[in-house]
């Protein structure tokens, strides 16, 4: 299992995946906007999307964990 935290305080702007998807290092889970900029959350492991913790224009600090992997 990996969790995927969000790398910068902002709202989550949109939800690329969902419950059960397969993902691979590099896709971009989540958009997260911040001081008018889309910044890509990205997973660095291949896996599957088990959890999803955030809703769209969701606030949320460094660190939070946006989504489960396993």
């Amino acid at each position: 299992m990996a969790d995927v935290a969000a790398h910068i305080t902002g709202t989550v702007w949109k939800i690329e995946v969902k419950v059960g998807d397969p993902v691979k290092a590099g896709d971009t889970l989540v958009i997260l906007e911040s001081m008018k900029m889309e910044m890509p959350v990205e997973t660095t492991e291949d896996g599957t999307v088990k959890e999803i913790r955030c809703k769209e224009a969701q606030p949320v600090n460094e660190g939070d964990v946006l989504v489960v992997l396993g």
